[in-house]
């Protein structure tokens, strides 16, 4: 099978998540891995690149990250529709299988010990930044991206190209009870 996936440079992975898609966390710790999506994550800083995602309190997810330091972000594609609305509906302390029943399949990427979605368009390697205060009260965290890869399929040369990629590559975005859209044609600005 052909290798699609390139390492992206830092300096423009804040692009793989700026276009404002519903994304998938995963993180592992001590031998347990899990994944949740959430709609609420978005570029920070550029240099070094950060990025910021909102994990409830009652999320798995969040603990392990929390203990490990350490989390992915990654974007889902259109044909991920329904694992992403499993491994975001499911819960791994109710559901000790969640990850099979969603589909999700783990990979690794050189060089990392994280967890990472098969099938994404792209992935963000990310370190935690500890702000106990905005953890706590806002169930806000920041991570600095560590390391950054996306499918050429549908990412080459520093750009998203939806318009002329497979439909089922598009970006996911949340709206509300299990309704989605996909991103849709590209438009540009004459000024």
């Amino acid at each position: 099978m052909e290798n699609y996936i390139l390492s992206v440079p830092l300096e423009k992975a804040y692009r793989l998540i700026n276009h404002g898609p519903t994304v998938l966390v995963s993180a592992n710790h001590d031998g347990v891995s899990n994944v949740m999506a959430a709609a609420w994550a978005c570029a920070l800083d550029y240099s070094p690149p950060k990025l910021t995602v909102v994990l409830d309190k009652a999320a798995k997810t969040r603990e392990l990250v929390e203990k490990s330091g350490s989390f992915v972000i990654q974007v889902p594609t259109v044909a991920q529709l329904n694992l992403t609305q499993s491994v975001g509906s499911l819960s791994l302390a109710d559901t000790p299988d969640k990850l099979q029943q969603a589909g999700a399949k783990l990979i690794r990427m050189d060089g990392s010990e994280q967890s990472f979605v098969e099938g994404c368009s792209a992935w963000l390697e990310c370190k935690l930044v500890p702000e106990p205060h905005n953890q706590q009260s806002y169930d806000l965290f920041i991570g600095e991206v560590v390391g950054a890869w996306a499918d050429t399929r549908v990412f080459k040369d520093g750009h998203w190209n939806f318009e002329s990629a497979d439909p089922a590559w598009r970006s996911l975005h949340y709206i509300a009870g299990g309704h989605y859209y996909a991103i849709g044609e590209s438009i540009s600005s004459t000024k």
